[in-house]
């Protein structure tokens, strides 16, 4: 089975006296699964996320994710990989509320050199898919939480990544708007998306993942399996 993600003895210190935030820890994610990363507040779940999407490095062990050993990787190869490679959804959407809602997703697919009518042509595809399509010229602003978070994972899934890392994905929406970022995230796992999912709301890790761990004090505390998605 091809493993999208292998952290090896991989570690994160801020504090050269202190505990690790994150780690030692051992951990692989196979492609296809679902995987959610809960914990209190302070456990290290944003330190693992930050090591996974390259935005942060390990000070103990390696970080190989699609493949690529991307600790040892520079800056601009690191920020080319991630563009490839990985998708991102985040709490607060992050969208350039100055571009449409098409713009915003073909963007980054522009930056890797991708023909603006080809972009264009895959963000068309996605607005269709996630149901957002008679919102292609209008602008972030003017669109509900639950819609400009369906942009935001248009805008992560444009250049096809490997893996879609989503940080809080519905913890800035409203109760009805959540359920709906959560069944779009079970649609994607449905169909084959690797998706690693951060998220407070064990509710959210259970309808919408196969597997989730549990970090107390940077430490991998419990590795459970769903059977499946419901």
């Amino acid at each position: 089975m091809t493993q999208v993600i292998e952290l090896s003895g991989t570690a994160r210190r801020y504090d050269g006296a202190g505990p690790p935030a994150l780690g030692p820890l051992d951990l692989t994610v196979a492609q296809g699964e679902a995987l959610a990363v809960t914990g209190p507040s302070g456990s290290g779940k944003s330190t693992l996320l930050n090591l996974v999407a390259g935005l942060d490095r390990p000070t103990e062990g390696t970080v190989t994710v699609a493949g690529t050993r991307i600790d040892g990787l520079g800056e601009r190869a690191l920020a080319r990989f991630r563009r490839d490679r990985i998708g991102m959804v985040f709490q607060f959407f992050n969208l350039l509320d100055d571009l449409t809602v098409t713009d915003n997703i073909q963007l980054p697919a522009q930056l890797t050199g991708t023909a603006r009518r080809t972009a264009a042509t895959r963000a068309g595809e996605l607005m269709e898919l996630l149901g957002i399509e008679r919102h292609a010229r209008a602008y972030p602003g003017r669109l509900s939480g639950g819609e400009r978070q369906r942009v935001a994972v248009a805008r992560a899934l444009v250049n096809r990544p490997a893996l879609l890392l989503a940080d809080e994905p519905t913890g800035a929406l409203d109760s009805a708007s959540g359920e709906d970022v959560r069944a779009l995230l079970v649609d994607l796992h449905r169909s084959g998306q690797t998706v690693v999912l951060v998220t407070h709301d064990l509710a959210l890790a259970e309808a919408c993942a196969t597997r989730t761990i549990h970090l107390v004090d940077g430490q991998l505390a419990a590795d459970t399996r769903a059977e499946a998605l419901r």
